[in-house]
This record gives structure tokens, C-alpha cells and sequence, in this order.
């Protein structure tokens, strides 16, 4: 079925590109917000410490200030639910793939004692029809990479969402887009319970016209506190996974 899939993408690549090229003339180019990148919000120690790193998502692109970002509302979130003093960065860049991520942010980052990690990537690999060999080459090459820098942090990749319910997506680009997405959310999900990483579920969109940005792409601040609260969940620590994106203490 998956290899039927990946068949029926390809060849409709032809659609994709010429769709995509329409999109991309009438869809606004947004750029990150304005505000730290980094902030602390006091609590009691000992201090949680998120690092989001990722796309243009994890850079809070499609909102105005980076308090409204998915960093610090899922950093809101955790010091309330844990009454514990928070400390958070946000890694996010326009356009980043696994393979970006993993040969030149990770080696750029400084070697902080992150407790908690999120992974915000995907959409690109799939969106620049990456093939699923590249996929699982740079993906689980950059989770190795985590894992091997933060060795204690509690690591949680963010899969794609459904890529037919974003507005700025015609129906048919929406659906060869679901597919490509479809087929690396599941490679996804094998690599990161392979190499001791969380895989989320996919968030779910229940209002399009709240949880986007004016691109019809990107989270608006609505959205992204949704996506926070979806997070939220597997920010538990001492909990395992026994099957794709359940967790059971």
C-alpha cells in the first residue's frame, strides 16, 4: 500500500510542481518574528530546560512576537502544570530539512543541558519530495545526532499535520502533499521509537480558519497554543512508549 502511495505521488509530481508554483506566486512570504529567542520563566528550581529546535515553525514564523510562539506557550504551560521555573530556546529556521538540522545547526549549538527537546521537521523533507531512503538517511542521522548530544534530555519529534486542511493548498496538491507526508510521518515514527526518541501524534486541526497564519500554512498564535497544549502531553517525564504516539508511565 505505502509503495502504491509513493507510486501515485510521483506521478503526479507533474500537478505538484505546477500547483506549487501557483501557490508560491500568491501565498505571502512571512517572516520570523520579532522578540527573543530565548527567555527564563521563574519558578522553582530545578529549572526545566526546552530547546525546540526545527523549520520555520519552530522559529514561530506566521505570528508577530515570539511570546505567542510554540517555545514559550508550551514553556507557559509545562511551569504551570509543574510549578518549576522554566528556561527555553528556541532553534527554528525558514526551510530546514532533517539533513540541515542535523550537519549544520546541531554542530552549531552549544552543548546546554537541555532536559527537554522537541523536533519540529518534516514538512520540508516531504514538501521538496524527499525520498524515503534520503529521509531515513538524514532523519534518523539527526536523532542519532540529538541523542547523542543530550543523552538525558527527553527527545519528542512533532510529525506533520494533515497537509489537506491547510487553506493555502488547492485540493488536489493538498492530497499528493498528504501522501508524501503520510509516508514520512510512519518512517518517521519507526525511527524515533528505534533510537530512543518520542513520536507524538500528529496535531489535530479543528478549526483551519483559527489555527493558521494569513499564508494559510503557518500556525497564527491560536495555533500554535493548540499545538503547545497537544505537546503538553508528552512532556511527562519517566514515561515510555509501547506503540506509535501512546504513552504509558
Amino acid at each position: 500500500m505505502n509503495a502504491l502511495k509513493a507510486a501515485f505521488s510521483w506521478i503526479a509530481f507533474p500537478v505538484y510542481a505546477w500547483q506549487g508554483i501557483g501557490v508560491r506566486l500568491r501565498t505571502p512570504r512571512m517572516l520570523p518574528p520579532q522578540g527573543p529567542v530565548r527567555h527564563r520563566i521563574e519558578g522553582k528550581d530545578p529549572a526545566v530546560r526546552l530547546l525546540v529546535i526545527g523549520d520555520s515553525s519552530a522559529a514561530g514564523v506566521g505570528i508577530a512576537d515570539n511570546s505567542h510562539g510554540l517555545p514559550s506557550q508550551l514553556a507557559r504551560l509545562i511551569a504551570l502544570r509543574h510549578d518549576r521555573a522554566v528556561t527555553w530556546r528556541a532553534a527554528g529556521f525558514n526551510s530546514a530539512t532533517s539533513g540541515q538540522l542535523r550537519d549544520h545547526v546541531i554542530p552549531n549549538l552549544a552543548d546546554e543541558n537541555w532536559t527537554h527537546i522537541v523536533l519540529v521537521v518534516g514538512t520540508n523533507d516531504a514538501k521538496n519530495f524527499h525520498t524515503i531512503p534520503r529521509f531515513k538517511r538524514e532523519f534518523g542521522g539527526l536523532l542519532y545526532a540529538l541523542r547523542a548530544k543530550w543523552p538525558e534530555a527527553l527527545i519528542v519529534w512533532s510529525p506533520i499535520v494533515n497537509m489537506r486542511q491547510m487553506p493555502a493548498l488547492p485540493p488536489l496538491l493538498g492530497k499528493i502533499l498528504a501522501i508524501r507526508a503520510e509516508l514520512v510521518n510512519r518512517k518517521g515514527t519507526l525511527l524515533c521509537q528505534e533510537r530512543g526518541v518520542v513520536p507524538a501524534l500528529p496535531l489535530p486541526i479543528d478549526d483551519p480558519e483559527q489555527g493558521f497564519a494569513e499564508d494559510g500554512f503557518h500556525a497564527s498564535a491560536a495555533g500554535y497554543r493548540a499545538w503547545a497544549e497537544h505537546l503538553l502531553h508528552y512532556m511527562e517525564e519517566r514515561r515510555q512508549v509501547d506503540r506509535p504516539g501512546r504513552l504509558v508511565a
